[in-house]
């Protein structure tokens, strides 16, 4: 069932990448400065934390801030699944902006299966997310006024994979390469039937583990933001700066 479904998302990106005819393409220089913890809290539980602090025209102005909680369940060593609340503000920039400034509340669940090959290190995530996205339009004097709520689905499957370099596992001294593509899908209605492909991000970097709990990378994203319309893109180059630091409360 895991294979079908991730072959089914890697099928979808390409075909819809064949069948793509955007016309107004904007491509743009940001960068994304990011937190990530989960934090055990026992042997099968563990809280998830996480901060994204994205700027756009590199580092200048607001792209999105994105502040996300959840609460981890292992199965087993290599099963992990969540379930959490996220709450992201999203701000007009570039060549194609959003009208106003919005916010959305997000509930998700995702299920992380992870495995080892050699230096291989690979990780599956499976993420589905229920969005209620705020509508802000103008005023009679034009100032912006929050009109309500859009709801919508999404699914997103991320393919990762970190390879130490120095030593031949993943631990405390090691120096590796982390590769990941992940491919958004809208679905449901208030959904576009234009084009369900919502986004895609491709992402290389250097990283480094510098003890049992945390990593740093230094990276960068190739993201692609597909909109509604089917006509417009957004080609973003997007430096990534990630921290993940990971807490041990068991005692």
């Amino acid at each position: 069932m895991i294979r079908l479904f991730s072959t089914f998302f890697l099928i979808t990106l390409f075909a819809f990448t064949l069948r793509a005819q955007e016309q107004e393409v904007a491509t743009q220089w940001n960068s994304w400065w990011m937190y990530f913890g989960n934090h055990r809290l026992s042997e099968k539980w563990s809280l998830h934390t996480e901060y994204q602090w994205r700027r756009s025209d590199v580092i200048k102005d607001w792209q999105q801030s994105l502040a996300r909680v959840g609460l981890d369940y292992r199965t087993s060593d290599n099963v992990m699944v969540t379930a959490g609340y996220a709450w992201i503000v999203s701000f007009p920039y570039g060549e194609q902006p959003i009208d106003f400034t919005s916010d959305e509340h997000r509930i998700w669940q995702q299920l992380i299966l992870t495995q080892r090959s050699g230096r291989f290190n690979f990780q599956h995530r499976y993420r589905l997310e229920q969005r209620w996205l705020e509508e802000v339009e103008a005023s009679d004097s034009g100032d912006p006024v929050s009109t309500g709520r859009r709801y919508q689905n999404r699914a997103r499957y991320r393919l990762f994979v970190a390879i130490p370099f120095n030593q031949l596992r993943m631990g405390p001294g090691a120096w590796f390469l982390g590769l990941y593509d992940e491919v958004f899908l809208g679905f449901g209605k208030n959904v576009s039937k234009k084009n369900i492909l919502d986004q895609n991000r491709l992402y290389s970097a250097l990283g480094y583990q510098f003890n049992e709990h945390g990593n740093l990378q230094l990276g960068y994203l190739f993201h692609q933001v597909f909109k509604g319309d089917g006509i417009r893109r957004e080609d973003n180059h997007t430096l990534q700066v990630a921290l993940t630091y990971n807490f041990d409360f068991r005692g």
